[in-house]
Formats: C-alpha cells, sequence, structure tokens
C-alpha cells in the first residue's frame, strides 16, 4: 500500500497553522526549519486528505493544507489505522510511526474556525530514521511492522518425543490472540529444547542477535535439578524486570503457596523482551495474563518512544 504526498508544511511556532512549501528536507531531528523538530518521538506530523474532507463535509468550511498544523498532508491511507512501529517509505526516506493522535491544544485554531479538530483522533507523529528531501507528488510505501515471537520450549521429554509440547504451543495462542486483538500483524516461531545449558545459550543468544521482538520459554523454572532456565537467561539480561515475576507469584501463592517455589524471570536484551515461563499450560495462563497488559508499552520503551 501507498500514500501520495499532496503538500509538505512548515511552521515556524508551535500551535499555528503550517505554510505549504515546494519541498521540505527531512533530517535526524525532523522538518528542517520547523517548530517542531527535536530530539524526541514527535519529529514529524501527518494528516490524510480523508481527514480534511471529513471536516469540509461536517462544518462546510473549505481549508487548506497545513491548517491542522501537519508537516505532510497524505492521499490514500486512514493514517490514524496505523500502529506504532509501522514505516513509511522510498528509496532515501524512512519515517517511523510513534504516536497516534495527540491531545488538542487551548486555543487551537482550526477547533476555533471549524468546530472540531480532526488532528488529535486522526492525525499520527513519526521520527525519521532515514533523511532526505520530500515534495508533493512523492510516493511513501506504507510498511507495517511485523512482531517477531520466538517460544523455546524446555523439556527433555519433549524434546525426545516421549510426550508432545502443550506450553509451546498454547503460548502462542495466547499471544496471537492479544495480537489480533490489537490488530497488530505478527510471526511465531517455536524451538523445543532438552533442559541443556549451552544449547539454551546458544539459542537465546542467536535469537536476540537476528532481532527477534520477544522471547518466551516456557519451563525448567522449578527447583529440580534439571531445572536450569532462570540460571542461564538470567546472567545474559541487561536489564531485569523484576516487579512482573514478583506480583505475579505473589498472586497466586497467596493461595497455592507452591506458585512461590517458581523462579521465573523477565527482562530486556537488547531490544528484545524475554519471559521465563514456567512450564505447566495453567501456569502459562496465569503469568501471560498478568504479562501481556505490559507487551506494548514496554516494547516502546525499548525503542525510545516515551508516549506515557
Amino acid at each position: 500500500m501507498k500514500i501520495q504526498i499532496k503538500s509538505v508544511n512548515i511552521s515556524e511556532k508551535k500551535g499555528t497553522k503550517k505554510t505549504p512549501f515546494k519541498s521540505i528536507t527531512l533530517n535526524h531531528l525532523g522538518v528542517d526549519g520547523d517548530a517542531h523538530s527535536g530530539h524526541w518521538h514527535r519529529q514529524v506530523s501527518l494528516l490524510g486528505t480523508e481527514s480534511y474532507q471529513k471536516t469540509e463535509d461536517a462544518s462546510g468550511t473549505k481549508l487548506n493544507f497545513g491548517d491542522f498544523a501537519e508537516n505532510i498532508t497524505t492521499e490514500g491511507l486512514a493514517l490514524h489505522h496505523t500502529k506504532i512501529f509501522d514505516r513509511f517509505v522510498n528509496d532515501t526516506i524512512e519515517l517511523e510511526v510513534t504516536q497516534i493522535g495527540k491531545k488538542c491544544h487551548n486555543g487551537c485554531e482550526i477547533k476555533e474556525l471549524t468546530g472540531d479538530c480532526v488532528m488529535p483522533k486522526e492525525g499520527i507523529f513519526c521520527r525519521v530514521l532515514k533523511g532526505g528531501a520530500l515534495k508533493p507528488g512523492d510516493v511513501l510505501k506504507y510498511v507495517p511492522r511485523i512482531i517477531n515471537v520466538h517460544i523455546v520450549t524446555l523439556s527433555d521429554r519433549a524434546f525426545e518425543g516421549i510426550y508432545d509440547d502443550k506450553s509451546g504451543p498454547f503460548t502462542e495462542k495466547l499471544l496471537s490472540t492479544y495480537f489480533d486483538e490489537q490488530n497488530r500483524q505478527y510471526s511465531f516461531n517455536r524451538t523445543i529444547l532438552p533442559d541443556d545449558e549451552q544449547q539454551l545459550k546458544n539459542t537465546i543468544l542467536q535469537l536476540v542477535a537476528s532481532g527477534v521482538d520477544i522471547i518466551v520459554t516456557t519451563g525448567g523454572t522449578g527447583i529440580g535439578p534439571r531445572d536450569i532456565t532462570p540460571d542461564v537467561i538470567k546472567p545474559l539480561l541487561e536489564k531485569e524486570i523484576t516487579g512482573i515475576m514478583e506480583a505475579i507469584r505473589m498472586k497466586y501463592g497467596i493461595d497455592k503457596p507452591n506458585a512461590l517455589l517458581s523462579r521465573s524471570v523477565a527482562g530486556v536484551m537488547r531490544q528484545t523482551l524475554v519471559y521465563v515461563l514456567p512450564g505447566s499450560v495453567k501456569a502459562v495462563k496465569e503469568y501471560l495474563t498478568e504479562i501481556i497488559p505490559t507487551i506494548e508499552h514496554s516494547l516502546r520503551m525499548l525503542h525510545g518512544i516515551d508516549s506515557h
């Protein structure tokens, strides 16, 4: 899917309409010469002609590109249906979506003129990953971000085929349901390993090096002689997310003291989220019920998107 650039617009002061230009230059700060450029996640604003038409039809007011203070006016896609981390690219430019909508500021000129402002609901913001010149008539390709998840099951018996792995497929089911609800595109891969320290370490390091977004392991979190998963993974973490696992152990340990024996951990390696879960289907459900609501925000934080 592609969008066509209808107008490129700049304003030297925040909170005002932008003026259309023949072309703009995108750099690591945003739009050169624009008041909103800087070291933050809302460097470039975009709004579609589809949103302009909606406002004109409702208000009976003829509007000009830049009136909603957007840097780039587009055509061909309802921009507010995109997701954070999606991208717009051509041969030279790469923009990454960082925010959908915003709070309308006091004294909004367009709201006073038409009685409503569509920018807070349907405008989007991007940061510049690759810069260059952009002008009306140019085309950008829309590239949805695919969230890559890898599930690693640790089980000697599942690895040997003595019984089927149940926790891995169940983990995929729960996470895919979540991503479907979020209208996220995603991909899953699963690996079954024996309870072997070196194989587990090598696998985790390879997955992180490949840029996987989320790693979930199941199994090996107890205190048995073959339970080695936290012992292998915890030293690899660059940052540990202690609160999630502590809260889960306390929540379920109140009624089921055996839940307190789990040594599950969570953390970050580079830009990969890592969750080490117990091996039972029941425990996977309990843990992911608490983890899933934190995933989107965790991914944003990992990628430096300060939108909370």
